[in-house]
């Protein structure tokens, strides 16, 4: 991974491949920002006049290269583009938005790809403007190559970021770097495994990844196999795996702090492969659904990082992990299951399994009485289509956790929007047979997945559902900070959750 640093050295001292600065979109043309003073004054104060020669506007996610003056150690300078000037301040005062900055270095990140060093002379006021940029640069820099014989980008990503303008010495600042390196490797490992094909990621190998991280790093895993599911009558995670030759596994990660005052549980979806059952998903559908499981990556990676940071809150994470198959042996529409709750639940359609297992992991995370439950998930093509690509939905039980959960998300970064959950869909999963079926009315099917959900949840415990089957997966090219393929969508927003509980503000 490539390695983030602190320099105290200048922008045109450092020795580099290339510096990046940051460009504004200005009522008169580009505007050079904060941070890129000495990188300005070799291009004799017009280097805003250059790039614009260039083409150069500094809309968001433009990058320009240009060769530097003499005066600049560095041969290169890469302007990136960081969208119109803050309101209500000069650009000399460098109060750009954090995640203007965590994009632009996304995007520097990436254009420098196979470059050894790049300096890093962005606006940095705060230690969140050097967490990130350190962030922005670690993700953008992203490959998933381990299954390439040969790389198909051969130059490899960018070795080092040298963040400038930062304080190596300075408490915060120290302290924001590493967070950004902590935060961005997680982030990293759920996306390798979100892009691990399904012929190497099973509920087996996915578990023994869990394990190994545990002990890495301190954390308590408890693996039920499908023995301990079937004695302990899990019958959703168990019928919606009972027809793949890769036995589910439910995994308990948890995290403990000696002074922690408040829990906390996650809980993750990891369906590795979804066919969609019996009910086979038609031809087109099927390429991408290893990305099944981006839910219950996103509960390991926050739970391991929650540990990392040392946060003074318990977490524990719940990865409901099974292989959707069609076999003579799967669970055919029609059938009835006997989830962990007692609650009998008529499958109506195969290929709506998640909330299956989930609701099987919710109920017996429910046992534990945390403080609050957070169950993330790729759950419904409805949420995809309410919201898009780039943006989750959240509901949840209680109206004031779910506003806090979106004002989360939102200041890491993560676009999400509060959902409802109305009580008159809820009928829809009527069922003449079972206590309820796994399926209801189809208009407004994101609203009664969740509505399924929280069937399962323990009488007076806070919880919400992330739906991210919109922005876990990016099909189209890279942008940002974000790759194409596995993204992490999710992570940042439990971590920020859990540094809040530890913090006494659960919201």
């Amino acid at each position: 991974m490539t390695a983030l640093t602190l320099s105290t050295a200048g922008a045109a001292t450092l020795r580099a491949d290339a510096v990046v600065v940051g460009v504004a979109k200005g009522a008169k043309g580009p505007v050079v920002a904060p941070g890129a003073e000495a990188v300005d004054k070799a291009f004799g104060g017009k280097l805003a006049a250059v790039l614009e020669t260039l083409g150069a506007t500094g809309a968001e996610g433009e990058a320009t290269k240009v060769p530097a003056p003499s005066g600049l150690k560095a041969p290169v300078v890469l302007a990136v583009g960081l969208g119109a000037v803050p309101d209500k301040t000069d650009a000399a005062d460098g109060e750009y938005a954090e995640e203007t900055l965590r994009r632009a270095a996304g995007v520097a990140a990436r254009v420098l790809a196979g470059a050894k060093k790049a300096a890093f002379a962005l606006p940095v006021a705060t230690a969140e403007d050097v967490q990130a940029i350190g962030e922005g640069a670690l993700l953008g820099a992203y490959a998933f190559t381990a299954f390439q014989a040969v790389p198909k980008d051969a130059r490899g990503p960018l070795g080092e970021a040298a963040l400038l303008g930062a304080k190596p010495r300075d408490k915060a600042h120290k302290a924001a770097a590493e967070r950004a390196v902590t935060v961005a490797e997680e982030i990293n490992r759920a996306r390798d495994l979100v892009n691990t094909p399904p012929n190497e990621l099973n509920p087996v190998s996915f578990a023994a990844v869990a394990t190994a991280a545990g002990k890495e790093h301190g954390i308590k895993v408890q693996v039920l196999d499908e023995k301990a599911l079937t004695k302990g009558g899990f019958g959703g995670i168990l019928g919606v795996g009972v027809g793949s030759e890769a036995p589910p596994r439910l995994v308990k990660l948890s995290y403990t702090h000696s002074k922690a005052e408040k829990s906390l549980a996650f809980v993750g979806k990891g369906i590795t492969y979804d066919s969609g059952g019996i009910s086979l998903k038609p031809a087109g559908h099927n390429e991408t659904m290893k990305c099944d499981m981006a839910g219950a990556a996103a509960v390991f990676a926050a739970v391991v990082a929650a540990a990392r940071l040392g946060l003074q809150v318990n977490v524990t994470g719940w990865l409901a992990l099974a292989e959707n198959m069609p076999s003579g042996s799967a669970t055919r529409p029609g059938d009835v299951l006997r989830m962990y709750s007692g609650k009998t639940v008529e499958v109506l359609n195969t290929d709506a399994e998640g909330r299956l297992v989930l609701a099987d992991a919710i109920a017996k995370a429910s046992e534990e009485t945390p403080d609050a439950i957070v169950d993330v998930a790729t759950l419904t093509g409805a949420m995809v289509l309410a919201l898009g690509n780039r943006t989750f939905g959240i509901m949840a039980n209680d109206d004031a956790f779910r506003t806090s959960l979106h004002e989360i998300a939102e200041e890491v970064g993560e676009p999400s929007w509060p959902m409802p959950l109305p009580a008159d869909l809820r009928k829809g999963m009527d069922s003449p047979t079972a206590d309820m079926a796994n399926m209801g009315e189809r208009m407004g099917g994101g609203l009664v997945a969740g509505l399924f959900l929280q069937e399962f949840v323990g009488e007076g415990i806070t919880w919400a559902h992330l739906d991210i089957a919109g922005p876990a997966f990016n099909e189209a090219g890279p942008f940002g900070y974000t790759p194409k393929g596995g993204t992490g969508s999710a992570i940042r927003t439990l971590v920020r959750l859990a540094e809040r509980t530890a913090d006494g503000d659960l919201g």
